[in-house]
């Protein structure tokens, strides 16, 4: 029985084996054949182009073999499809020998020699041969000879020699009104290619264009309209009109639809008044939506959407269309509904609230960008209340998304902390957590900077976002990040309420990481030590633990950073006469390139007098450099923050180009600017001479910055100034100005006025005058001839305003009510004016630009039909007083707002300032 029993168990086993071998066998062949099919067979796999060129000699053959034939010139156009150039010799060849295959009566063959034609753009001097066999072919009995010749030469003509247009005019006129749809709208479509290059004639073709714009055909009538708009489109006029009556008339073609539905937008866009939308354009859009084709309903929707002011009102019709296409179970109308819907969120947020529940179900949608355009979209619009909730339904979702659209979703998490400032724990929690996941450079840079940006903009979660970085960079592998991270904690780590927390983190990189991280280290260690008394001690232990690592970079900043502290520590400032916190914790004054250049002339020509920066000069194109850089750096920190506040972003690139300021050593004597105005013009656009103003604010000076822009061709301008006439201004003295040396024709340049406040705060208007030296220039040279001389002129501009605007700075708080209430009323001023405007929103507009106040808590946006609306604004006033203000507003009549203006501050004599500044 033993024996018996062990026999079956071995055929059991045996069998067992045999079974997964099988198996095994069968999963590898289906997974070689999936791969097989993966791979796939293609025909041309080796093609040679010298091959195709031998096999084109059977085009010459007395007898043509059209299937032959045809996969010779299938073979053509795949050769050029991936890129392959003929030489102009081959061209010539292969066209030579196409143009003989068109004897043949081979329908399938024909079709193929019209797209080779197309695609070998024969010279000038060939067409010729082929023009008269296409216009043949244009008269032909065959509407598929007829459509294809029409296509081919209109594409041949517009691409060689646009001249030939007329001779084949006529037959072009007449298939414009044919009767088939096919050589109609293949006519329709030469004539927009032949638009670009011979406009001239076709223009003459509109009565057919329009005759065809009555075809009951989608595609002749879609076609029809986008000529008849190229047609007309220099006369704005004209489209108005055409525009205007199809509106009345139904079009058949939803693609027609769809191209009218955008003519009429962009006619209302463009319309010169620009105060008023025209009504019957708007409820032709109205109507649209409630077409039977879903294409036409969106693009409607999305027309409204994008309008330039729209109001909520307005919106809504769109908005309820949108929500449908939400639940549609196309994933097109879905992605497009969502999609809109996101850009609708970052000027209206409000009005896309509604679609909240919807939104929230398409989380878990399969298609993975519109689940995120989802994500986005609610972050956006959701409620402070919601926040939670929301994060909570997008922790699960972040794991199953690429990088791409996590930092997507990173982006619009950042817009969603500085718009809710009280829920950084929460978001703040969120960042540390996916920061800790596996991902790439590009998502874990996002995360990074958003933790940056919060911290910078919301003070009170500093502590929390240093320390989620502190944990990120002991597991960091991207040395750019984790010298970022480095950097931020040396400049902010030394403020916080237990700076010594941070010395081990920040030490642990100098024992563990590569050359580049352990130099950002002993840097941050050194700002530690200069800032604070009490550490100095322990920082210059283990700085000098740094003075025999391996890398030259490390020595030497340990060297430095070193005697730095103990010069500190010796009762010194610095080191060499320099300062150790301008050393390390503010910026370089100087463009670095400027400091390189006068270093070389220092040591060209040795002296016994010390190098200082004070000898460095700064080329004013080296300048207007920086200029740009910094115009940059202010578009990319728009773009990171809040679209919504996206009026800023003009103010921020204004700030990032005054801190040049600082690099001009003729300024350097009036200490910290304090705030910078908007651009002011000083003279009409289009004018000889363009001239605009940005007034920076110092402590006790105004520093006018003139940028001149002169647009006459045939002039040089030199020691260009800008004279300023405050006689009529008490309080302000002219210093000093700098003048721009030269402007060209078409480069803008920069001249200064240096005014000095004498007493109080001064509120007026002065006259300016440009002055010049002019030199007469040949447009063909550019530059002036050499005796020149020149003359003497001047340009009298606009006058420049100073207003209380200009001596506040924009500046949020977290919980005004909470900072009300902490100033007190000791300081209180109330006012009352009557304001002359037709709207709560033109007056409440007209006195935050005047106050130059920020909004706070979300006030900035009354409601259309609201008669009272009250304003919370703050601020921070020259000299670093803290403002507050409450404006009440009421619709006293249909031209006048009343207001009351309620302002608190530290000291009562900038609150009655800025309270009778409305005045």
């Amino acid at each position: 029985m033993a024996q018996s029993s062990s026999g079956a168990s071995d055929m059991a086993q045996q069998g067992a084996q045999w079974l997964q071998g099988l198996k095994e066998t069968a999963m590898s062949m289906t997974q070689r054949e999936k791969k097989d099919e993966d791979e796939g067979y293609s025909p041309f796999h080796g093609l040679q182009k010298s091959a195709v060129l031998q096999e084109c000699r059977c085009f010459n053959d007395r007898e043509i073999n059209a299937r032959r034939c045809i996969t010779i010139l299938t073979k053509i156009l795949w050769l050029l499809s991936q890129g392959d150039k003929l030489t102009r010799l081959e061209t010539t060849e292969v066209f030579f020998g196409v143009t003989k295959l068109l004897q043949a009566k081979d329908q399938q063959l024909r079709r193929l020699i019209y797209l080779v034609l197309k695609e070998l753009k024969p010279s000038p001097e060939e067409v010729i041969i082929v023009v008269a066999t296409l216009t043949k072919d244009m008269n032909s009995k065959m509407d598929l000879y007829r459509a294809n010749a029409i296509r081919v030469l209109g594409a041949i003509i517009a691409a060689t020699d646009p001249t030939l247009l007329a001779q084949i005019e006529r037959h072009l006129k007449q298939a414009l009104v044919d009767r088939n749809c096919f050589v109609a709208a293949s006519a329709l479509v030469s004539g927009i290619h032949l638009m670009h290059v011979n406009g001239e004639v076709v223009r003459r073709w509109v009565n057919e264009v329009q005759t065809a714009l009555q075809s009951d055909n989608q595609s002749v009538q879609y076609h029809a309209l986008a000529l008849l708009h190229q047609i007309k489109r220099q006369d704005r006029l004209a489209i108005s009109k055409v525009v205007a009556s199809l509106t009345r008339t139904p079009l058949k073609s939803a693609l027609a639809q769809c191209l009218l539905i955008r003519f009429a937008k962009k006619v209302m866009e463009e319309d010169p008044s620009g105060e008023t939308r025209d009504r019957a354009l708007f409820d032709y859009l109205e109507a649209s939506l409630r077409h039977k084709s879903d294409m036409v309903i969106y693009e409607a929707a999305s027309a409204i959407c994008s309008l330039t002011n729209v109001t909520q009102r307005e919106l809504s019709p769109a908005i309820t269309v949108l929500q449908l296409f939400l639940c549609s179970a196309k994933p097109c109308l879905r992605f497009s509904a969502v999609r809109t819907l996101n850009k609708v969120a970052m000027v209206h947020p409000i009005a896309v609230t509604p679609c909240n529940m919807d939104m929230e179900g398409l989380i878990n949608d399969g298609n993975r960008s519109i689940a995120t355009l989802a994500i986005t979209t609610l972050l956006k619009t959701g409620s402070e209340s919601g926040v939670e909730r929301l994060m909570k339904q997008i922790t699960s979702f972040m794991s199953e998304i690429a990088d791409e659209f996590k930092i997507v979703v990173v982006d619009a998490i950042r817009a969603m902390c500085l718009k809710f400032p009280q829920k950084h724990r929460v978001l703040m929690t969120f960042l540390s957590n996916v920061l800790r996941e596996e991902g790439g450079f590009a998502y874990k840079k996002a995360i990074v900077d958003t933790i940056l940006i919060v911290i910078g903009k919301v003070p009170e979660a500093k502590e929390a976002g240093l320390a989620h970085l502190c944990e990120f960079i002991e597991d960091c592998e991207f040395t750019l990040l984790s010298t970022q991270i480095l950097h931020l904690l040396g400049m902010q780590g030394p403020s916080t309420q237990d700076p010594a927390k941070y010395i081990r983190f920040i030490y642990n990189r100098v024992v563990l990481e590569n050359a580049t991280v352990r130099a950002s280290a002993v840097s941050a260690l050194a700002k530690f030590g200069i800032q604070l008394n009490y550490l100095r001690p322990s920082i210059i232990l283990l700085l000098q633990r740094c003075l025999f690592d391996n890398d030259d970079e490390v020595r030497d900043r340990a060297t430095f950073l070193v005697a730095l502290l103990k010069g500190i520590e010796g009762g010194g400032v610095g080191i060499g006469g320099l300062n150790a916190r301008q050393l390390l914790m503010e910026p370089l004054g100087l463009p670095l390139h400027a400091i390189e250049i006068s270093c070389k002339e220092y040591l060209a020509k040795p002296s016994d007098v010390p190098f200082t920066l004070a000898n460095v000069t700064v080329a004013p194109e080296m300048l207007q450099k920086e200029r740009k850089a910094a115009a940059t750096k202010a578009a990319t920190a728009a773009a990171a923050d809040n679209p919504t506040t996206a009026r800023a972003a003009p103010e921020r690139h204004v700030e990032a180009e005054a801190d040049l300021l600082s690099k001009l050593p003729q300024f350097v004597h009036l200490g910290q600017r304090f705030s910078s105005s908007k651009r002011a013009a000083l003279s009409e656009s289009g004018t000889e001479y363009e001239v605009s103003c940005l007034k920076h604010v110092y402590s006790s000076h105004l520093l006018l910055q003139f940028s001149v822009n002169n647009t006459l061709e045939d002039q040089l301008l030199e020691n260009v100034t800008v004279a300023v006439d405050v006689s009529s201004t008490p309080g302000l003295a002219f210093e000093s100005e700098l003048p721009c040396s030269a402007v060209p024709f078409g480069q803008p340049g920069d001249t200064f006025c240096c005014l000095r406040r004498v007493e109080g705060l001064p509120i007026g208007s002065f006259g300016c005058t440009l002055k010049f030296l002019v030199k007469d220039v040949d447009p063909a040279k550019g530059m002036p001839e050499e005796d020149e001389t020149g003359y003497d002129d001047e340009y009298h501009l606009e006058e420049l305003e100073i207003a209380a605007a200009d001596f506040m700075k924009r500046v949020p708080v977290v919980d005004f009510r909470e900072a009300w209430d902490t100033i007190g009323g000791g300081c209180e001023v109330v006012e009352t004016f009557s304001l002359s405007y037709n709207s709560l929103k033109q007056a409440m507009d007209a006195v935050i630009d005047y106050l130059g106040m920020q909004i706070c808590e979300n006030t900035g946006n009354p409601a259309e039909s609201a008669r009272t609306h009250t304003v919370l604004l703050s601020g921070v006033f020259l000299g670093g007083v803290q403002v507050f203000a409450i404006v009440n507003l009421r619709t006293d009549s249909a031209k006048s707002v009343g207001m009351r203006l309620t302002v608190r501050s530290a000291e009562m004599g900038i609150s009655q300032f800025v309270a009778s500044s409305v005045a």
